[in-house]
C-alpha cells in the first residue's frame, strides 16, 4: 500500500460511526453482515449506513455483494493488512522483532450473537 491509499484508509477510519462498523465487521469475520443488521446493531439510520459503508469500500477496507435485494459486507482482510502492513513496514529501526507483540492478535472472537449474517 502506497502512502495516498494509507491516507484514504485512514480518513475513512477515522470518523466515530465507520469505525465502529469496521469494527462490528471485522467480528463478524469472513460471513460479513447484511446492510440493514449493521444499521440495526450500530443504531444508524439505513440512508447514512450507506453512505460510511461506501466510504469504507472506497478506502479498501470492505466490500460488497449483492444476495438477492440485500447486500452484504464484509472486511477486506487484504485491504486491512495492506494497511498494517503500510504502518509497520518500518518499525523498530530495522529490526521486526521488537514489534512482534504489537503484531500478535488474541484469538478471533466468535461472531456476534444474533447478527444476521
Amino acid at each position: 500500500m502506497d502512502q495516498s491509499r494509507a491516507v484514504v484508509a485512514l480518513a475513512a477510519l477515522a470518523q466515530e460511526t465507520r469505525l465502529a462498523v469496521f469494527r462490528l465487521l471485522v467480528r463478524a469475520g469472513p460471513e460479513g453482515m447484511v446492510a440493514g443488521s449493521i444499521a440495526e446493531h450500530i443504531g444508524v439510520p439505513g440512508s447514512t449506513m450507506s453512505h460510511h459503508l461506501a466510504t469504507l469500500e472506497r478506502a479498501d477496507l470492505v466490500v460488497s455483494q449483492r444476495e438477492s435485494r440485500l447486500i452484504r459486507y464484509t472486511v477486506n482482510f487484504d485491504g486491512m493488512r495492506g494497511l498494517l502492513g503500510f504502518l509497520m513496514a518500518d518499525c523498530c529501526q530495522g529490526n521486526p522483532a521488537l514489534c512482534d507483540d504489537l503484531l500478535s492478535v488474541p484469538a478471533c472472537q466468535p461472531a456476534l450473537a444474533g447478527a444476521d449474517r
